[in-house]
């Protein structure tokens, strides 16, 4: 059964940092391309950012290129979000998404419909 369990977020000011962390399991991770994908009340899912399964090739929304870094770690089965100079607009729920098929990278469509998305960690950006 594919797990992904999000975790890292919280309640920060403008301006400041966070780190994202998502943990897989029931699958090959090294072979899957993986995103995420964030949710703000009363607004639609918004794709952030995709990376594929290497690790090598790494894309971003227009509104979070340059402050936001994607990672993974295939040995230890984890993908990361590194938030840096976060913004009130980036207030929401954060989802980390898998491809369905292995090796293909994901684009930001089939982020948003992908099946395979865990339960979300909630970043508030609040002075």
């Amino acid at each position: 059964e594919v797990q992904l369990v999000e975790s890292g977020g919280g309640l920060v000011q403008p301006g400041e940092s966070l780190r994202l962390s998502c943990a897989a399991s029931g699958f090959t991770f090294s072979t899957y391309s993986m995103a995420w994908v964030r949710q703000a009340p009363g607004k639609e899912l918004e794709w952030i950012s995709t990376i594929s399964s290497s690790g090598t090739w790494t894309y971003y929304a227009e509104s979070v290129k340059g402050r936001f870094t994607i990672s993974r770690d295939n040995a230890k089965n984890t993908l990361n979000l590194q938030l840096n100079s976060l913004k009130t607009e980036d207030s929401a729920m954060y989802y980390c998404v898998r491809a369905k098929t292995p090796y293909l990278t994901l684009t930001a469509i089939q982020a948003l419909e992908s099946n395979y998305r865990g339960q979300g960690t909630q970043v508030t950006v609040s002075s």
